[in-house]
C-alpha cells in the first residue's frame, strides 16, 4: 500500500474543550487571543495563544467561531481550568458565558486519506501533530465514527508524540510554558498576529518582532541510549545551558525538545547530559 493511500488514526481525549457564548463573545475573544479572529477570509478554527500580561505562553489552543455570539475552544494539552481562569478573570462587564464540555467531548486524529465527507455532529481542523496534512476531529458521540475508523490503523499516544517531536513541533505547556515568551519556541510565525488590533501580551510581542531575537532557544537534541528524565539539565563546557523538555524514544536512541541559553552555547559543539560526562548529544533550531 502506498504511504500516502494508508489511513491511520490516533483517538484522544481534549484537555480542554469551552463553548463561549454572548453578545461581546467575539470582540472579547479577540481580546484576548494571539491570533486574528476575525480576518476577513478565514476559515475554520484559528491556532494561537493564552498569554499573561508578560507574554508568557499560559495556554494554547484552537479557536472555532461559528458566529460573533458563539466560539468552541479546544485544546491537545493545555488544561481546562488554566484556559477557563485565563478567560473569565478578564471578562467585567462583558456579556460572556464561559462553558465546559471537555467531560462530554472526545476527538480523533486522522492522518492520510480519508473521505471528504465526515460524520454529521462534529467539527473537522487541520491540526498540528505533524508537518504532512492531517485533520482533527471533534465530536460529542464515540458511536458517530466508529464506522469511519474501520479498517483504519490505531496509533498510540507515544507514537504520536515521537512523530510530533520528529517533525519539530513544540507543544504546550510541555516545550513552552509560563515560563517561556512564544518566540522562544518558534511559535511567532504560526500562533501570533502582528497585525490585529490589542489582546493580553501584545505590547510584548511587538517589542519582540522590533528586537529580532531572543535570549533563549527550544532547539530539538538527538542522544543514544535511554531517554533523560524531564527537566533534566544539559550542558556544554561543564556549565548548564538549559534543559530537556520532552522527549522520546527512536530506533537510534532518543530524539527530544530542549530549552537552551543561546549566549552560553556554541553552535555545533554537542551537549552533555552531566556536568563532567561525554557530550554526545546532538542539536539544532526545530522548523
Amino acid at each position: 500500500m502506498n504511504l500516502a493511500e494508508k489511513k491511520e488514526f490516533h483517538r484522544w481525549q481534549p484537555a480542554a474543550c469551552l463553548r463561549v457564548t454572548g453578545t461581546d463573545a467575539g470582540t472579547f475573544l479577540q481580546g484576548q487571543f494571539t491570533n486574528d479572529l476575525q480576518e476577513a477570509g478565514r476559515v475554520g478554527p484559528v491556532y494561537g495563544l493564552w498569554l499573561n500580561q508578560k507574554g508568557k505562553v499560559l495556554a494554547d489552543a484552537f479557536v472555532h467561531r461559528l458566529s460573533d455570539q458563539e466560539h468552541w475552544i479546544v485544546s491537545y494539552f493545555s488544561p481546562v481550568s488554566v484556559i477557563r481562569e485565563r478567560l473569565e478573570a478578564y471578562i467585567i462587564a462583558d456579556d460572556v458565558v464561559v462553558e465546559d464540555h471537555t467531560p462530554g467531548t472526545s476527538a480523533v486524529t486522522l492522518l492520510g486519506t480519508w473521505p471528504a465527507v465526515l460524520p454529521v455532529g462534529g467539527w473537522k481542523f487541520p491540526g498540528r501533530r505533524v508537518r504532512a496534512p492531517h485533520a482533527e476531529l471533534i465530536f460529542s458521540t464515540a458511536e458517530a465514527v466508529d464506522a469511519l475508523l474501520a479498517g483504519a490503523v490505531p496509533l498510540t499516544a507515544a507514537e504520536m508524540e515521537r512523530r510530533r517531536i520528529l517533525a519539530g513541533i513544540p507543544a504546550v505547556p510541555a516545550d513552552i510554558g509560563p515560563g517561556d515568551l512564544p518566540n522562544e519556541g518558534g511559535l511567532e510565525t504560526e500562533a501570533i498576529s502582528y497585525t490585529k488590533g490589542c489582546y493580553l501580551g501584545q505590547e510584548v510581542m511587538a517589542r519582540l518582532k522590533s528586537m529580532g531575537q531572543v535570549r533563549r532557544r527550544l532547539v530539538r537534541v538527538r542522544g543514544a541510549g535511554a531517554p533523560p528524565a524531564r527537566l533534566a539539565p544539559v550542558f556544554q563546557g561543564g556549565r548548564q545551558v538549559g534543559e530537556v523538555r520532552s522527549m522520546a524514544p527512536v530506533e537510534s536512541g532518543w530524539v527530544g525538545w530542549a530549552m537552551i541559553a543561546l549566549l552560553s552555547v556554541k553552535a555545533g559543539e554537542p551537549l552533555a547530559l552531566t556536568a563532567d560526562g561525554p557530550a554526545h548529544l546532538d542539536w539544532e533550531q526545530g522548523s
